[in-house]
């Protein structure tokens, strides 16, 4: 049985054009979204996704995620302003916190994360709606600023808002004040049993209802006819991740000495060496806990379970090998 609502999600594993391509492929195929990555100094999402928009017709675009560190709240609302003028109504704005060390290694104190995303958040969905907006806070300070459109469309945009959350208090924020969250990757399907009632906590707190809050998750997927192929390649991000992005570790739930004893061996950024060097210790055990990888017919069982805990609809992440497999293997269209 198809799932009905599954989205691709591109970071820097392809070329730029290719995932031109993969994008138009995939809204061939039936799938809801294209996100595209924002998270090691490597690619932002913005330019990418640009140029998804413009080369599709139906596909949404959303941004997986960005920070709320990194761009001034009018820039961040022009910018989505902008793309919704590109696509009218087919741009998602996900953010998130960043993490540590990345944010410290650029000069970025993550201090109070949870107030610093609900000023975010609250003033970006006022710009969006055309709103004089006037606000002094701790992390933004504005005198009556609004997106200063002259020539075009002056109506209030509507671009959803989903935080990336991994944390329980993050969580509950989403829950409070955003349209959904991005559920992350590389974590048991069992992960989203917590995490979700955290979710609805906030919702509740705000008198939303818990089901009119969308929830796609991010998903590693790695399809391969040959099962070991696809594994080894999971296996290779997965040691770069844990490594380098300890609020996945944790929720992961790997162990510290698997944590540490790999960041031993990687550097920052990690090389191709280090991480193969390191590999070994990421178990095919944990790679089918965390991760969808296999063949098409063990990595649509794994996705559905993330569906049955919760997750309204996959972004499917590929760290490798055949792109258009995974498109066709989880084409609602097949």
């Amino acid at each position: 049985m198809a799932i009905e609502r599954v989205a691709l999600y591109l970071q820097d594993a392809h070329d730029l054009r290719d995932g031109l391509r993969y994008a138009q492929y995939a809204e061939e195929k039936g799938f809801e979204a294209v996100w595209q990555a924002e998270s090691r100094l490597v690619r932002d999402a913005i330019v990418p996704m640009a140029a998804y928009a413009a080369v599709t017709e139906k596909l949404k675009v959303g941004s997986g995620v960005i920070n709320n560190w990194t761009r001034n709240i009018g820039l961040l609302a022009a910018t989505f302003l902008t793309l919704d003028d590109l696509a009218p109504g087919r741009v998602i704005c996900g953010i998130g916190a960043w993490w540590d060390p990345l944010a410290k290694k650029v000069g970025i104190e993550r201090r109070k994360p949870l107030a610093a995303m609900r000023e975010t958040v609250e003033l970006l969905r006022r710009l969006l709606n055309m709103e004089s907006v006037t606000f002094h806070g701790e992390f933004h300070s504005v005198e009556g600023i609004e997106l200063d459109v002259i020539h075009g469309r002056r109506e209030p945009r509507e671009v959803p808002i989903l935080i990336g959350a991994t944390g329980p208090k993050m969580m509950e924020l989403a829950g409070e004040i955003s349209d959904g969250v991005v559920l992350n990757y590389c974590v048991p399907p069992e992960y989203n049993d917590g995490a979700l009632e955290h979710l609805e906590i906030g919702a509740k707190r705000a008198g939303r209802a818990f089901d009119d809050l969308d929830r796609p998750q991010l998903v590693v997927c790695s399809v391969d006819p040959d099962r070991e192929l696809a594994m080894d390649t999971t296996r290779e991000l997965l040691t770069q991740y844990l490594a380098q992005q300890p609020h996945i570790a944790k929720a992961s739930g790997v162990s510290e000495e698997v944590v540490t004893e790999i960041q031993s061996i990687l550097g920052w950024p990690a090389t191709h060496e280090q991480i193969k060097a390191a590999k070994h210790l990421v178990t095919d055990e944990l790679i089918t806990h965390i991760t969808a990888s296999g063949t098409p017919e063990d990595a649509r069982a794994k996705v559905q379970e993330y569906i049955d805990h919760g997750a309204t609809a996959p972004i499917l992440y590929p760290v490798g090998g055949d792109v258009d497999l995974l498109i066709d293997t989880f084409s609602p269209l097949s």
